[in-house]
């Protein structure tokens, strides 16, 4: 999540709120830390969890804003100011004896919140009984895009859109099976002008035989390869299994591409009603998105509703002050509470 909370600090800090980020290098966007920005790496060593907890205590921060913590050495650098947790969607760690332990030990740290902040409608009332969120006020303010707005690239016009584009860890939630169906089926259709599906990223599929017109990039890549080839596309496929809400979705619509997607979580709720989500098992329908957006100029009138729709609702000015308003009302009752 490094690039989205980059994204957001930055976007407080020309608001006038000092922020100081403490995170790790484990996303492909990273690189060398900012000057508001401590980066520990995996495996703490003890030289350098000192260092950045001196630099914590110096900050003296009024409020700490703590985004998936999975280490219980994280919670003694949160130390003791009010605390606000982000919880992105419902899902939790597996069964595990270990992750049990540990989901017990975050639980109660969580729960000692002063606020919850979710993404979604959808997100707030799944975690709502959660142990860590129950007793939390919960708010909602907007995902924005976590691509930094210098790498956005010109919009792009019917005569340079081509390709769909399925993009990110390529696992089962991703609905593979349905679209590559749908996709076979544009395809041999009458609708298909020629173009490819590109899946772009790393994951545990086992394709024996690709269908026709589709092409894999595998492994990890950075946002500045692949974004002039995401922006260009007729469609993203952000067609999921299982999700509340998906980056990938906002990404599409802040380059210009209208997404396709299912109804699962909070899709819905990101989705312009101009072109609704498609059922989670609905090939015909995943096909007809296919066939509807395979015209260059449908696909590009699409797109410039999808560009506005980010822009209204989802921009990261409208989502810093969103949590600006968080930070502000948290503020507020914590001085009531401590005179």
């Amino acid at each position: 999540m490094r690039p989205l909370a980059r994204v957001q600090a930055q976007a407080l800090r020309e608001r006038g709120i000092d922020v100081l980020l403490v995170t790790t290098d484990q996303h492909p966007e990273s690189d060398k830390a900012r000057d508001y920005e401590l980066v520990l790496g995996s495996r703490f060593s003890t030289s350098a969890t000192l260092a950045v907890h001196r630099r914590i205590r110096e900050h003296r921060a009024d409020i700490v804003i703590a985004e998936q913590v999975r280490d219980p050495r994280w919670i003694a650098l949160a130390g003791r100011a009010p605390r606000i947790q982000l919880v992105h969607d419902e899902r939790r760690d597996d069964g595990r004896p270990r992750q049990v332990l540990a989901r017990s030990v975050f639980d109660r740290w969580g729960a000692h919140s002063v606020a919850t902040v979710t993404y979604s409608n959808y997100a707030a009332i799944a975690v709502a009984t959660r142990r860590d969120v129950a007793g939390t006020s919960v708010h909602v303010v907007p995902l924005c895009g976590d691509m930094d707005s210098e790498l956005i690239p010109s919009f792009v016009g019917p005569d340079g859109r081509h390709d769909f584009v399925l993009a990110g860890r390529l696992d089962s939630h991703k609905n593979v099976d349905v679209i590559l169906e749908a996709w076979q089926r544009h395809v041999d259709g009458d609708s298909w002008r020629g173009d490819e599906l590109l899946l772009i990223g790393d994951g545990p599929l086992t394709i024996r035989t690709l269908p026709s017109y589709v092409r894999w990039r595998h492994g990890s890549y950075r946002y500045a390869d692949v974004v002039t080839t995401m922006a260009a596309a007729k469609g993203f496929v952000a067609h999921y299994r299982s999700a509340s809400q998906s980056g990938v979705q906002l990404l599409s619509m802040q380059l210009g591409v209208m997404p396709i997607v299912s109804p699962v979580g909070g899709l819905a709720e990101y989705q312009p009603a101009s072109f609704p989500p498609v059922p989670v098992d609905d090939v015909a329908g995943v096909t007809a998105a296919f066939d509807e957006l395979a015209d260059p100029c449908t696909a590009t009138l699409r797109g410039s509703l999808a560009s506005r729709h980010y822009a209204e609702h989802f921009s990261v000015d409208r989502a810093a002050d969103a949590l600006l308003n968080v930070l502000v009302e948290v503020g507020r009752r914590v001085r009531k509470t401590s005179v």
